[in-house]
C-alpha cells in the first residue's frame, strides 16, 4: 500500500463542516431504501460485513446474500461527478484511492462468503437503482443452490 503523503490541515471551519457530514442514512441512501420498500422489499441496514466487523453493507438482503452499496461521488471517486479538491490534492488522490481499493477488496469478501454485490452512485436515479436490485433479489431467491 502507498505511503500517505503529506498533508496540509484543512483549518478549523472547513474540518468542522467534514466531521459534520453523514455516513449512513444520506438522502440518496434514505430515497433508495424507499423505493426498494415500496416495492416490498424488506432489508437490513448497515449489516457488518461476514468476517470483517470495521465494514458494513448498505442495504443487506440476508436470505438472498444480496449486498447493495450506494456510493458517494465525491469518496468513490465517480468517473463523472467525482473532483478532487485543489488544496491537498496529492492526499486527497491518495485517500480515494484507497477508498476504491476497500470497496474492491469489500466486494472480494462478500463474494468469497457466497454473497452478491450490486453498486450504485448517488447520482443514479433511485427508481432505477430499485428496479436493478428487485430484479437481481427476485433471480437470487428463485435460484435453487
Amino acid at each position: 500500500m502507498p505511503v500517505e503523503p503529506s498533508r496540509t490541515s484543512p483549518g478549523g471551519q472547513l474540518s468542522a463542516k467534514m466531521s459534520t457530514l453523514a455516513r449512513r442514512d444520506t438522502s440518496p441512501e434514505l430515497a433508495l431504501r424507499r423505493e426498494l420498500h415500496a416495492r416490498g422489499l424488506r432489508f437490513r441496514v448497515q449489516l457488518k460485513v461476514p468476517g470483517n466487523n470495521r465494514r458494513t453493507i448498505d442495504v443487506a438482503f440476508t436470505r438472498a446474500r444480496l449486498a447493495v452499496y450506494l456510493d458517494g461521488c465525491f469518496w468513490h471517486g465517480c468517473p463523472d461527478h467525482g473532483r478532487r479538491p485543489h488544496t491537498n490534492g496529492e492526499w486527497w488522490a491518495w485517500k480515494i484511492a484507497r477508498n476504491q481499493e476497500r470497496d474492491r477488496s469489500t466486494d472480494r469478501q462478500l463474494q468469497e462468503a457466497g454473497w452478491h454485490v450490486l453498486r450504485f452512485w448517488e447520482h443514479e436515479e433511485p427508481s432505477a437503482a430499485a428496479d436493478a436490485v428487485f430484479g437481481r433479489y427476485r433471480e437470487l431467491i428463485s435460484t435453487p443452490e
